[in-house]
């Protein structure tokens, strides 16, 4: 299988022999397809099996700590490769843009968490950075904050972003109360907020593109 992949890739590979390969480097010498199998039955897919909590996936017979380790590891390396694909130096021109600049922050985000990205006259990142994390379903917004980060980055302009755990990516009310005290705020120091992007899974919206800051002008 080692051979396999190193020459094709996993396009040829089930699901279950992605976990089967993945576990020989946990469990060496070992048969471990019956095991993957025992994972994919257990928790019904491969995206639910890396997102399980490692005290779940230790319940499942056969997997120890190395191999729980080994397969949380997994969506944690693609969330630091993808976001280290996307850093500083992006432009931000669109909702689609910013979209996809955020989305790898929030691979595996199991609560919700604003984001930062201070722009340039041009829409180049200068800066972004989690400001805060709230609990499975809220996350506050500290105006200040978001102020003075963006005085100390000289930035022209700024983009939020935070995540609903809820699966749905739609802005509630209190999102739109908080994004017009944010874009105020900002507007009294010259600087425009000029999106805020709410991400569910890999799905995110732009409140931008949904009007609500060009109510705010």
């Amino acid at each position: 299988m080692k051979e396999r992949f190193l020459r094709h890739g996993l396009n040829s590979f089930d699901d279950h022999n992605v976990l089967e390969l993945l576990l020989f480097y946990a469990i060496p010498r070992q048969d471990t397809n019956e095991l993957a199998h025992r994972l994919m039955d257990t928790f019904g897919s491969l995206d639910a099996v890396f997102e399980a909590e490692p005290e779940m996936l230790m319940s499942v017979e056969g997997i120890g700590e190395n191999a729980a380790a080994l397969i949380r590891l997994v969506p944690e390396v693609t969330k630091r490769y993808l976001t280290v694909k996307s850093e500083m130096g992006d432009i931000l021109s669109d909702a689609t843009a910013a979209g996809r600049y955020f989305l790898p922050r929030f691979i595996n985000c199991k609560t919700e968490t604003v984001y930062m990205a201070c722009l340039d006259a041009k829409m180049k990142v200068l800066d972004c950075r989690p400001l805060s994390s709230g609990s499975v379903n809220t996350a506050h917004v500290d105006v200040r904050s978001i102020v003075g980060i963006a005085l100390q980055q000289n930035a022209s302009a700024v983009v939020l972003a935070h995540n609903h755990t809820s699966g749905i990516a739609l802005p509630s009310k209190e999102d739109e109360s908080a994004t017009i005290l944010v874009k105020q705020a900002l507007a009294t120091v010259g600087v425009d907020l000029v999106d805020h992007i709410i991400i569910a899974g890999d799905d995110f919206i732009s409140m931008s593109d949904d009007g609500l800051l060009r109510k705010t002008r």
